[in-house]
């Protein structure tokens, strides 16, 4: 049971019960619905990350499913990301890589073994070594490497909610999400 109380769209008015209705009837929006005023842009935010960005979808969600394994408590992301990562295109033999903690594992190519190394250094301390930086410059824009940044900062800050409020998991929905954050997301404009 989370510590606190999921909203729900028959507490909200305005724009917020609106997108309430239109988003995902997931947890995490309802958990994160609490914060009123942030709630939207916070939406939009996730919308934009999920759908507008130059990094590769396979990048991104191969980034997301390895600050859920690092993040305690962020079994939550793991399951809604584990289908999406799939859906966009990365293997099942990555997935469970992943699941093992092995990010050097042969299903990755070289760019995604950087990535993931460049991940974990930003998880774990923010301080990315020489090394791991040049081989993630190689591989990634300036561009990619600031976007990067954001998913990874994104999904610690999403992750952290979720063990500190001790989120109920629901079941994934995949690539559903997607698009359902996107239009949620767009009612505000």
């Amino acid at each position: 049971m989370a510590r606190i109380p999921y909203r729900t769209p028959e507490d909200a008015e305005g724009r917020l019960r609106e997108v309430l209705e239109a988003a995902p009837a997931l947890n995490i929006f309802r958990l994160m619905a609490q914060a009123d005023s942030a709630f939207i842009p916070w939406l939009r935010w996730g919308g934009a990350l999920l759908g507008d960005l130059q990094l590769d979808p396979v990048v991104r969600e191969l980034a997301i499913l390895r600050v859920a394994r690092l993040t305690p408590g962020a079994e939550y992301e793991w399951v809604q990301h584990d289908p999406i990562a799939l859906a966009v295109g990365a293997r099942q033999e990555q997935v469970d890589a992943l699941r093992a903690g092995k990010i050097d594992a042969a299903c990755f190519s070289e760019a995604e073994r950087a990535v993931l190394r460049f991940t974990t250094q930003v998880v774990e301390s923010a301080v990315v070594g020489d090394e791991t930086f040049g081989a993630v410059a190689a591989a990634l824009s300036p561009r990619e490497i600031v976007e990067l940044i954001m998913v990874i900062g994104q999904y610690m800050m999403v992750g952290r909610v979720m063990a500190a409020l001790e989120i109920d998991l629901d079941e994934p929905i995949g690539d559903a999400a997607l698009g359902a954050v996107e239009r949620a997301s767009e009612l505000d404009d």
